[in-house]
């Protein structure tokens, strides 16, 4: 009897223990839609959303800003910090954009989270409704600005993971000024004709990670702009798009540069690039250096491995000037599969600014059933293994590295 009592006193404890510990997991969660959100896809949650993350901002321990199921229309909202805790804003829902395109004005933006440290998102879809901001584009009618889906500014010690973006007007998220932010399993989805639809946009930030994302867009699946340092890109399958790319560089005179990046373990399938780096044909202290793409699988893809220091899109008011923006120390390492033009590489570098310490190792990229080619214009460079195409070194100064030299600057 005494042993039955025990047992059952122990079951008691237990079950106490439970409901305190749901009941404290439930204080530190803040539903929208007790702050009046409706899950209907009609009703304009702004209010509400805003609301609940006042709550969430000011607690005194950490909080979880709770989306349940269902669609919530949210027009342009900025969800600001500092705040009091660490925020978890976990998303079972799907967060809607209005069907009008004009409502978020010239902003340029839709979902903002700003000055925000040690913050997550977990889950959820948000669906920018860019299909009839794009059909304004084509006709050619005066448009607003396009609105990035979902922008981090001025934010450190960040975590998204399970997150899906569908249909952004323009960009899908933006980086900007943050520092230490994991993306991982990130959905990206909008059709290849939607123009700058960039995947994610990242400008002066620094240890960002992007890993295990499917990136389907009209523009970059992955652009890196001025001044981020210690980028880290893996397990990535980008296409339809415009590839992962370094720049555009080079837009001002001065600019911060791009330092340490490595892109690995990636495919490309069907894609108007592959990894390229890109500049404007002008004056800028601008630069790019310790550079790897690594592991890569090419499908079909046009110029997997292109370096444009001539970039001038649509060739509209071009610059025609010698790119200022120093190119140095970039690997390519295992990059195998198909190209879906005879050039594979065309490596296009700066009269003034020669490209240096450019490798090439073990490169096998092949078209149909004929043979590639590679262009090259101001390069200095190795090749290490085999290299299909052949490299087509040129370089007037002869600024040739050694593979001994070209260790040392990696190290250095």
């Amino acid at each position: 009897m005494a042993h039955y009592t025990n047992h059952l006193m122990l079951l008691f404890l237990a079950t106490i223990s439970f409901f305190s510990s749901t009941f404290s997991k439930d204080a530190s969660s803040i539903n929208v839609l007790s702050f009046g959100a409706k899950p209907n896809g009609k009703f304009d949650s702004t209010t509400s959303f805003l609301k609940a993350w006042s709550n969430a901002c000011k607690s005194k321990e950490s909080a979880t800003f709770y989306v349940p199921k269902g669609n919530f229309l949210i027009k342009q909202v900025t969800f600001e910090g500092p705040c009091s805790n660490n925020i978890k804003f976990r998303i079972d829902g799907t967060i809607v954009a209005p069907s009008d395109y004009r409502s978020h004005g010239n902003s340029g933006m839709w979902i903002m989270f700003r000055n925000l440290n040690g913050f997550s998102v977990q889950g959820g879809t948000f669906d920018g409704k860019g299909d009839s901001y794009w059909r304004c584009r084509k006709s050619g009618s005066s448009c607003p600005a396009g609105a990035r889906s979902i922008t981090f500014s001025s934010c450190n010690d960040v975590k998204v993971s399970g997150l899906t973006s569908l249909n952004s007007q323009a960009m899908h998220i933006a980086v900007d000024h943050c520092k230490n932010i994991l993306f991982k399993n990130v959905k990206i989805d909008a059709p290849s004709t939607s123009p700058n639809t960039d995947g994610f946009n990242v400008i002066l930030s620094t240890g960002v990670t992007v890993s295990q994302a499917i990136i389907s867009t009209g523009d970059d699946c992955i652009a890196l702009s001025q001044g981020n340092t210690n980028v880290w890109i893996e397990h990535i399958t980008c296409g339809p798009g415009h590839g992962i790319s370094i720049g555009s560089l080079g837009a001002y005179k001065n600019e911060a540069g791009v330092h340490n990046v490595t892109v690995t373990d990636s495919i490309f399938e069907g894609t108007q690039n592959g990894v390229r780096i890109k500049s404007w044909a002008q004056p800028s202290n601008g630069y790019a250096s310790n550079i790897v793409f690594r592991n890569l699988t090419m499908k079909n893809a046009n110029n997997p491995i292109i370096i444009d220091q001539n970039y001038c899109p649509g060739d509209k008011s071009c610059p025609h000037q010698s790119s200022g923006v120093k190119i140095s120390k970039v690997s390519y390492e295992h990059i195998r599969g198909t190209s879906a033009c005879p050039q594979a590489i065309n490596l296009d570098c700066s009269k003034s600014n020669p490209c240096e310490g450019i490798k090439l190792q073990d490169i096998d990229l092949v078209y149909g059933e004929g043979s590639t080619t590679s262009t090259c214009n101001n390069v200095g460079g190795i090749n290490s293994g085999v290299v299909i195409p052949k490299s087509c070194w040129w370089d007037k100064r002869k600024m040739k590295v050694t593979e001994t030299e070209d260790e040392e600057r990696r190290k250095g």
